[in-house]
């Protein structure tokens, strides 16, 4: 669903609104902070003429041709319902399958990895063997613990062609697994990490669709997971390098796209920015803050990339 521009009432809207469905284009009109009225349009196929159609009618939309369309479109959703009943009748609802926990559903891709995390979550519980495969690397510089974090950084990167064994053996999924994993001591950690990637990655689904997102989950997993490592070595663990790209990922490109239907309320903004520094500071304990900086700075600028290359 995309949005193809404003119209400075609600009347205009739903006149506007009911002319489209009438010609076969399914939309939906919203109320925007602002006061203005946005027109959506569900079908990417109709976009370039809806956006046509909306330059004709905001040039003049006293024209007869977009008036009295109200009575002709409520009998064809009313027709649509009825056929949509009879089908719910005969099949069963994905609704069934992926329930509507948020206002946009419960995308497919998120329900996945949620589902993976989980699976992995009881195979460290039970002490799995496939867990210890899952980590980044267990091969790490001797003495590098004498050093400090900036020091032992620079010494990693200084002897990257020893690091990461596994890896360079064929084992690259090691590259993204670490995302999957989490504290079994502290049963918080994947609570709060599945409710964010529920919520973000659902709405990126709904909005933008599956590939972006698991595009984005390998791209943000690689980089935060390395930027973790050159850290504090191949010991760590979570979906939150992962999570915090998301959400400067959706940020970013909701502020500056706003027919890219991404929005964050702003409280949201500032708690995940907040905690972002609270974990820094040390007072949670270890914490993966690398790779929860490193994800957030790939996510902003993937937004902002993003919605300049639209705007173009």
């Amino acid at each position: 669903m995309r949005m193809i521009g404003h119209l400075d009432s609600e009347a205009k809207a739903r006149d506007f609104g009911d002319y489209l469905f009438v010609q076969g284009i399914d939309n939906q009109i919203e109320r925007d902070k602002d006061g203005l009225w946005s027109v959506w349009i569900h079908r990417e196929e109709d976009l370039d003429r809806g956006r046509a159609l909306l330059n004709n009618y905001s040039a003049n939309p006293s024209d007869p041709r977009f008036q009295n369309h109200a009575r002709a479109a409520e009998e064809l959703r009313e027709q649509k319902r009825r056929e949509l009943e009879e089908y719910q009748k005969r099949v069963k609802k994905g609704k069934q399958l992926f329930p509507q926990l948020t206002a946009y559903g419960f995308g497919p891709v998120t329900f996945i990895l949620i589902f993976i995390c989980v699976v992995v979550f009881i195979g460290e519980l039970l002490h799995a063997k496939f867990v210890n495969s899952l980590f980044l690397t267990d091969y790490d510089l001797q003495n590098i613990g004498e050093l400090g974090i900036w020091q032992a950084c620079m010494a990693r990167l200084t002897h990257l062609n020893e690091l990461l064994p596994e890896v360079r053996s064929g084992q690259v999924w090691r590259l993204v697994t670490p995302i999957f994993m989490h504290s079994t001591s502290m049963l918080l950690h994947i609570f709060f990490n599945m409710l964010w990637l529920r919520d973000l990655g659902s709405m990126i689904e709904a909005r933008q669709g599956s590939l972006l997102l698991i595009t984005q989950v390998l791209i943000m997993a690689v980089i935060s997971n390395f930027a973790e490592f050159l850290f504090v070595g191949g010991a760590f663990y979570g979906m939150s390098g992962v999570v915090y790209g998301l959400f400067g990922y959706i940020w970013i490109r909701g502020r500056m796209d706003r027919a890219s239907g991404l929005f964050l309320h702003p409280t949201t903004v500032w708690m995940m920015i907040i905690w972002l520094f609270v974990c820094m500071i040390g007072v949670m304990g270890p914490i993966a803050n690398a790779a929860h900086a490193t994800g957030l700075l790939v996510g902003m600028a993937w937004g902002w990339l993003s919605a300049i290359l639209r705007r173009k």
